[in-house]
């Protein structure tokens, strides 16, 4: 049996921007999926019940690439806010994926990070009829503070670039990582969940709505992609106050474009005074967002208090793992 793990991640800046060519920065939290992977079984199953491959694409997405051998038992475990814009399907898309690799190569899948990324992002493509960015793939898979961009960026560390067709057109990324200073070690991100799920497909198709009726409102659009190189250059500092203010003018511009609502307002605003910056996360309408503090406890305790549920993370947690092989 082998038992690999990834996190979940959380947008620090640039969403809703990142898809008209500006770059985003995601970070993975301390809230993983784990799956084990048995073979030598009769049947496939899923958490002891008949695996239905309609009811799991990803899992037989990668099944399929990744796994020529018989049934396989699955057992799956989940720390992450579910449909709360957390990166929920790519981390098990990443966990499946290095446990299938560790299981038919019988060595370390963890030098193949680049392959468990791909094949997770493929995952997440085949399952959302050809439409995926590698954010959350990404993230889960190395880890730590990823920036996507456009073109390769000066001020980061490039890692690969990902392509995709997509409505007969070729996308194109670039995937770097950030290096973030130890004096960042100090704060931590305390998410809020709304409770309800955020609508991504439903978002940016409002956001696109409103740029075709009023094109003048892209000018938004390209400073949030401003702000989120600010936001880097904050985080290569380690300026933990420069990087509260990007994430308040950020909050602030999605808003502005009416993606966040009254429910994430209120968890934002209800953070800011034990915190050094808070925002909506992901593509809005539900969901979640997070607050950069030094008071992690009272922070939540806030956030719980206007009706979320929380969870602390580090600015940024180590990405797939094998736990037991």
């Amino acid at each position: 049996m082998v038992v690999a793990s990834a996190p979940g991640k959380c947008i620090l800046f640039g969403e809703h921007a990142v898809v008209y060519g500006h770059p985003a920065v995601a970070v993975a939290i301390n809230a993983r999926m784990t799956v084990s992977v048995r073979e030598g079984v009769d049947n496939w199953s899923i958490d002891g019940m008949h695996y239905v491959e309609a009811k799991h694409p990803h899992l037989t997405y990668l099944h399929n690439r990744l796994w020529e051998g018989d049934a396989l038992a699955i057992q799956v475990n989940s720390e992450i806010f579910g449909a709360a814009g957390l990166g929920s399907s790519a981390a098990l898309s990443s966990a499946y994926a290095a446990a299938l690799l560790e299981l038919a190569n019988r060595d370390s899948a963890l030098g193949q990070l680049p392959l468990i990324a791909e094949c997770a992002h493929l995952a997440e493509a085949s399952a959302q009829s050809g439409r995926a960015s590698p954010t959350d793939s990404s993230t889960s898979a190395l880890g730590g503070c990823v920036l996507i961009s456009d073109v390769r960026e000066e001020d980061a560390d490039w890692q690969y670039t990902r392509e995709l067709q997509v409505a007969g057109e070729t996308r194109r990324w670039e995937v770097h990582k950030i290096e973030l200073p130890t004096s960042l070690a100090q704060a931590s991100l305390v998410i809020g969940f709304t409770g309800r799920p955020g609508p991504t497909g439903e978002m940016v198709a409002k956001v696109a709505d409103m740029l075709e009726s009023n094109p003048d409102r892209m000018g938004d659009i390209d400073r949030i992609g401003t702000v989120t190189r600010a936001g880097v250059t904050a985080l290569r500092l380690g300026n933990l106050e420069a990087v509260g203010i990007a994430m308040d003018e950020c909050h602030r511009l999605l808003r502005g474009i009416g993606v966040s609502d009254e429910g994430l307002d209120r968890l934002v605003e209800a953070a800011r005074p034990y915190a050094y910056g808070a925002k909506m996360t992901g593509a809005g309408g539900g969901g979640c967002m997070l607050a950069l503090t030094t008071d992690a406890r009272r922070c939540a305790e806030a956030i719980e208090l206007a009706g979320g549920r929380t969870l602390i993370s580090p600015l940024g947690v180590e990405g797939v793992r094998i736990e037991q092989s």
